[in-house]
């Protein structure tokens, strides 16, 4: 049960972070499918940016690991900003828009990677290695029994993540800046006609989204392979996708949806374990959150309610 809970935290908390992105830029009326495409360019961004500035703070790799989720940040920012402008500036189709930055994101990322590695490291590889990330563990909190697990071998990252997601939803929730994103994506020519700037709150909301992948992709490169390579793009962030939707947009429900498809991920590995079974059982694992996935789409898919005006193209004109 610990290690469903230690590692189920692990997966759920860079999830939900990718999906309060998703979030923020749906809510003011621009789909992202591109949150896979986000997430994978960011960990690329913070794994590059690692492997440079090792360079010069070899003995410092704490400060590494932190600054590396800064420029991932960054990295999911820029390429958002790719996306904002081809659906706000120039209108185009945002489902399209949104798969064409994910095929961008994979292609870009691997040739990046490689000619980088070949030109300054003098490796021939896709990958950029990184750094053990952090754990710590609570004296006395983690001795209780169950609960104990939340406070043991937690990632530094873990607590970064809560941080930053309380102060989103209170920015959304709590201030008229989260009012004005809400009133895009529900009435823009409301907005509008009280002297709000529409494509102003959707361009940064946008560009929000794809700094909150980045660092959720760049958690997931620390978590899981400690490394940035093309197999960061393992459909978490359709899984992002997922949970927000099935927590209708809002983000305390989407919140347990991300716990739910974390611990569904991480029991899967404990009972391959506990079964003994053969280790290309592991890769069947994988599928359980996309399984889980599919079963609360059966449930729940007709209770669902998006944004009135989520794909819309905003026409002043139309006013």
């Amino acid at each position: 049960m610990n290690s469903i809970i230690i590692e189920g935290l692990a997966f759920s908390l860079p999830l939900f972070i990718i999906a309060i992105g998703g979030i923020y830029s749906e809510g003011s009326g621009i789909i992202n499918l591109a949150l896979e495409g986000l997430l994978g360019f960011g960990a690329f961004f913070g794994g590059l940016s690692y492997a440079l500035l090792s360079i010069f703070l070899k003995d410092n790799p704490m400060l590494l690991i932190y600054l590396s989720l800064a420029f991932a940040m960054v990295g999911g920012a820029l390429l958002a900003a790719l996306h904002a402008l081809m659906c706000i500036k120039f209108k185009a189709n945002q489902v399209i828009s949104g798969v064409v930055i994910n095929m961008l994101s994979v292609a870009l990322t691997a040739f990046l990677a490689n000619q980088i590695n070949a030109s300054v490291f003098g490796q021939p590889s896709n990958k950029f290695l990184l750094e053990v990330f952090p754990r710590f563990t609570v004296p006395v909190l983690s001795s209780l029994p169950v609960l104990g697990s939340l406070f043991t071998d937690v990632y530094t990252f873990e607590p970064i993540i809560l941080v930053v997601a309380l102060f989103m939803a209170y920015l959304l929730y709590k201030t008229p800046v989260g009012m004005h994103i809400r009133a895009c994506g529900d009435n823009p020519h409301a907005l509008a006609a009280a002297g709000g700037k529409v494509d102003k709150v959707r361009f940064y909301s946008v560009i929000t989204s794809g700094a909150l992948a980045g660092l959720g992709g760049m958690c997931f490169a620390y978590s899981i392979s400690t490394t940035f390579s093309p197999n960061i793009y393992m459909g978490f962030g359709y899984l992002a996708i997922a949970a927000y939707i099935f927590g209708s947009w809002k983000i305390g429900p989407t919140f347990l949806a991300c716990l739910l498809f974390g611990f569904a991920r991480s029991a899967g590995y404990v009972l391959v374990q506990k079964l003994a079974l053969p280790s290309s059982y592991g890769d069947l694992v994988l599928t359980l959150p996309y399984i889980v996935t599919l079963v609360l789409l059966l449930f729940f898919s007709s209770t669902n309610r998006p944004p009135r005006a989520l794909g819309e193209v905003y026409d002043q004109a139309k006013r």
